[in-house]
């Protein structure tokens, strides 16, 4: 009897189905404050993966977790409504990249982070991790960031481009594999 592998089991549907048009942008391209967040998703050999959806979700630059609804509505966005949500799909190259704000802590003494989830073929199941600021002075006191080795936090920021812009890059397996964090069931 054939069993079924993982191709079969899980997508990729989800890259042509999900990704909503302008989902990308969190605001208006040239908004004050606007910064591209963008990178690469990798497999384990460090090929780009095609065809994954990636989801962020942020506090604004405040601080202040949006509780706005219809955050899939473009047209919010435009109207210079912060929902925080954007998804995204990666390219040939295995490249993505949102249009967003940079987020501000939502506690003291954290560290700003973006929220990201990870669709991506072969996965039964999404992959969260976060995104830090490079240059944030929380970094260092930051008490989740503190549960993990040097080599492990380094996954989680994200580097500062000349542009100004922020690279992260997902790698689902490997060296320099990204952290994922699990959440218990009922917890998210």
């Amino acid at each position: 009897m054939p069993e079924p592998t993982p191709g079969q089991t899980v997508g990729p549907f989800f890259h042509d189905a999900l990704p909503v048009e302008g989902g990308d942008r969190l605001v208006p391209g040239g908004s004050p404050g606007a910064v591209r967040l963008h990178g690469r998703v990798l497999d384990g050999r460090g090929d780009p993966v095609p065809d994954a959806l990636l989801e962020i979700w942020q506090a604004d630059p405040a601080g202040r977790v949006a509780q706005e609804h219809g955050s899939l509505r473009r047209d919010r966005v435009d109207a210079g409504v912060f929902t925080g949500f954007g998804r995204a799909a990666t390219d040939a190259d295995g490249a993505y990249v949102f249009t967003t704000l940079e987020p501000g802590a939502t506690a003291p003494g954290a560290a700003p982070f973006v929220a990201m989830t990870v669709f991506a073929r072969g996965l039964l199941d999404r992959l969260f991790t976060r995104v830090y600021l490079p240059d944030d002075v929380a970094l260092a006191a930051d008490p989740f960031l503190g549960m993990l080795s040097p080599e492990e936090r380094s996954t989680l920021v994200a580097r500062r481009e000349h542009d100004g812009s922020l690279r992260f890059d997902v790698r689902l397996q490997g060296d320099g594999e990204t952290v994922f964090l699990r959440f218990p069931r009922g917890s998210r």
